[in-house]
């Protein structure tokens, strides 16, 4: 698996196929193939004729694992992607992130417009602004003995996501302490660049996407019918509304 380093971070990704490049940031607690590879967001993009590149972020996957929750702030994660950008010479790109990385699409959207393409934003809504989702109850959950010690239920949800993906526990509690800075009004509106904001119509993590896209100048939203955060990944109508907003792109 290739990697890189951006400062003393080295930073996994995957890059598959030929064609416009795509870059898809996962989730929190999750990875570049939990979140892309294995629900075939991979080889559905490369067979739709896309260049795929996916990056485990710091704190996850095959990434360097960091423990000080400064290390994690949402401008430094997004500043790994676009290090890995320039590692890979793409000037610009569509750019797809889910719940966490779709807080970090949306930090580069704003503040990088010039590099994107378009912003893809899932698994994210009104959240983006106004909070939500997990928050000091899954740092705990994430730091407890065993999942049999975890009663919030939001928290046993996370810890047992952890469990399975087998990550570093400690790394995500501190990934989490550290990125949780919201986006103001006044940032969200200052997004310029094709956006589509896909979320699950039963998500109760996300926040709203129509209120989010009344926010964002011209931004659609993609509803994903009866999927909550965890289900709505991947989600064919998910897919299909990607690629359909991806294939009416400039």
């Amino acid at each position: 698996m290739p990697s890189f380093h951006n400062g003393s971070v080295e930073i996994a990704y995957l890059d598959e196929g030929e064609g416009d490049p795509i870059v898809l940031v996962h989730g929190f607690a999750s990875t570049k193939n939990v979140n892309w590879v294995y629900p075939s967001w991979t080889s559905v993009l490369t067979k739709a004729g896309r260049r795929v590149i996916a990056l485990d972020n710091r704190g996850h996957g095959d990434s360097s694992k960091l423990y000080d929750q400064e290390d994690y702030h949402i401008g430094t994660m997004a500043g790994d992607v676009r290090a890995l950008m320039d590692h890979l010479n793409i000037e610009r790109a569509d750019v797809m992130g889910y719940s966490m990385g779709g807080r970090i699409t949306a930090y580069l959207g704003q503040r990088d417009p010039e590099r994107l393409r378009s912003a893809i934003i899932a698994g994210v809504g009104m959240g983006l602004i106004e909070g939500g989702g997990p928050g000091e109850n899954v740092a705990s959950a994430l730091e407890a003995a065993s999942l049999d010690d975890v009663t919030d239920p939001v928290g046993r949800t996370f810890r047992a996501f952890a469990d399975q993906t087998r990550s570093d526990r400690r790394a995500l509690a501190a990934c989490l302490r550290g990125s949780r800075r919201l986006m103001t009004r006044e940032e969200a509106a200052a997004i310029s660049v094709p956006v589509l904001i896909a979320v699950g119509t039963t998500d109760e993590i996300a926040g709203s996407a129509h209120r989010l896209q009344e926010i964002i100048p011209g931004s659609q939203v993609l509803d994903i019918p009866n999927r909550d955060h965890m289900r709505a990944v991947g989600d064919r109508v998910y897919k299909d509304g990607v690629l359909d907003f991806l294939s009416r792109r400039p």
